[in-house]
């Protein structure tokens, strides 16, 4: 469940008409309406607070934020979006995330980037008090690739502000008691900020300057818009019905961090088929069943030893790869997510894996070879058995890893100047040592030669299963299993040493 807060008309000079209809939409509801129905599912009793006063409006957010036990999602209520935008902000594993919009860049000859090239570099730039504007709001924040860097108000100066804060905010439960005291200490100096300063402004401005890491997200191929006038609801109504939200819905059914032979091989279809599967009727559950009877289906044919059946079994056990990357896709799309579903669909893919190795493993004997098999694969089951306790293992022990603090700054400091440099040493810090490495071993990532050979040498489930079925229907079982240990084995060491590197650093 997730605590919803909408945020009134901001201060500043507008006003937000809520009760303008959107007649581009079916049924011709007013933007307030529509935005309560979408978000009734995530919270039934929505907490309203008015925002034209900002002290009051910052207090009434604490008390919100005090009592929370569930994360909180803030938006105002004058807001535009498509469902599938609140879906992915509210389900993101972030202690913050805003919706952000970054400044367009210009186009610029020859002459002015020579003359950008020469311009102050940003570590030695004055912080300024933002002026331009984006969508009706001051750029006064400074966003990098994954997070609020540093934002400022109409009295906070901020170096080189690039972006604006759009409105939708999402805060974890353990960072709500940061939030109320956050909002405490703004209402406070509430007399300090200017009047166009945006209320989300001023509460991420807090939280930044409060240690809270707040990462960013763009619209990408969905809608978001705050509106004030009858002409801008039409525009928004219109561009908004005219964009596909059931496409981002699919593609975000795909996991984004899937290995080379997944994203390459499978997701580039699996995606239509959990649509089709999604829009009958059938669940996750009943998917993974399907995943299951083609693995045993492939056992099956491995078991018998015969070239043709071999095969056979190396297409089922690809399309039993294929149905288990669709049954996530159908919960995502669907959003049919359940504990029965993540224990059917962790438990099975070993089960699957096994099985298949069992059946490799017979149909060599059965074919008169010597039963020396048997050796190599348990030794590949012993080796994935191992490697999956070692994931499940570090994953847990991560996620109880406190995030490592971010630096801070008196919410009453003129400009962000110490915040910057604070980063900066905490960046330098950050770069010495095993956390030197790591973050080197990170950035050659950016190379994308570089990121699908790190992906390929941890042997993914896609890749092992590809490693089968290719292998098994060219060659032998013999050389399947040989195929798994050693690529396994590579994988293991790789894996286990960064692992150990990350837990010392």
């Amino acid at each position: 469940m997730t605590r919803v807060v909408l945020l009134g008309a901001s201060p500043g000079p507008d006003t937000s008409p809520t009760g303008l209809r959107l007649a581009a939409l079916p049924g011709n509801p007013t933007v307030a309406e529509r935005l309560r129905s979408q978000l009734t599912s995530l919270d039934p009793r929505l907490a309203t607070i008015e925002s034209g006063d900002v002290a009051a409006a910052l207090r009434a957010l604490a008390d919100v934020a005090e009592t929370a036990t569930e994360n909180l999602f803030i938006i105002p209520e004058n807001s535009v979006v498509h469902d599938e935008l609140i879906y992915q902000i509210t389900k993101a594993k972030r202690g913050a995330l805003a919706l952000v919009a970054k400044e367009p860049r210009p186009e610029v000859t020859e002459e002015e980037q020579e003359a950008q090239e020469d311009a102050v570099p940003i570590d030695e730039a004055e912080p300024e008090i933002g002026l331009g504007r984006l969508e009706g709001l001051p750029i006064r924040s400074r966003v990098g690739k994954s997070r609020v860097v540093s934002v400022g108000t109409a009295r906070h100066a901020v170096t080189r502000p690039n972006a604006i804060l759009l409105g939708p905010l999402h805060v974890s439960a353990r960072n709500a008691p940061v939030l109320a005291q956050t909002c405490r200490e703004l209402a406070a100096m509430a007399g300090t900020f200017g009047e166009d300063d945006d209320l989300v402004q001023l509460i991420v401005f807090g939280l930044v300057r409060n240690g809270v890491s707040v990462g960013i997200r763009g619209r990408r191929d969905l809608f978001y818009r705050r509106v004030t006038t009858q002409e801008e609801v039409n525009e928004a109504g219109a561009e908004m019905a005219g964009m596909d939200e059931d496409r981002a819905r699919l593609n975000n059914a795909v996991k984004g961090a899937d290995g080379f032979f997944t994203t390459y091989f499978v997701s580039t279809y699996s995606r239509f088929i959990a649509r089709w599967a999604a829009r009958r009727g059938l669940t996750p559950n009943q998917v993974t069943l399907i995943s299951i009877t083609l693995g045993v289906a492939a056992a099956a044919c491995f078991a018998t030893g015969d070239r043709p059946w071999m095969v056979l079994g190396g297409v089922l056990i690809y399309f039993a790869f294929v149905f288990d990357c669709v049954d996530g896709q159908v919960a995502r799309y669907a959003r049919k997510f359940g504990v029965l579903g993540a224990w059917l669909d962790a438990t099975f893919d070993r089960f699957k894996e096994y099985v298949v190795f069992a059946g490799l493993a017979v149909g060599w004997v059965v074919s008169g070879n010597s039963d020396d098999i048997w050796i190599l694969a348990l030794a590949a089951i012993g080796l994935q058995s191992v490697r999956h306790l070692l994931d499940f293992s570090f994953g847990i022990s991560n996620r109880r890893k406190a995030p490592s603090p971010l630096p801070t700054l008196a919410l009453d400091a003129p400009d962000d100047r110490d915040l910057r440099q604070a980063l900066t040493r905490r960046k330098v810090e950050r770069s010495q040592g095993l956390r030197g490495v790591l973050k080197m071993w990170t950035k050659a990532g950016k190379f994308r030669a570089v990121h699908w050979a790190r992906k390929m040498i941890v042997f993914p489930i896609g890749e092992r299963f590809a490693a089968i079925a290719i292998t098994a229907a060219l060659f032998d079982a013999r050389i399947t299993f040989i195929t798994l240990v050693i690529w396994g084995s590579v994988a293991a060491a790789y894996t286990l040493t960064g692992r150990l590197m990350r837990s010392l650093v």
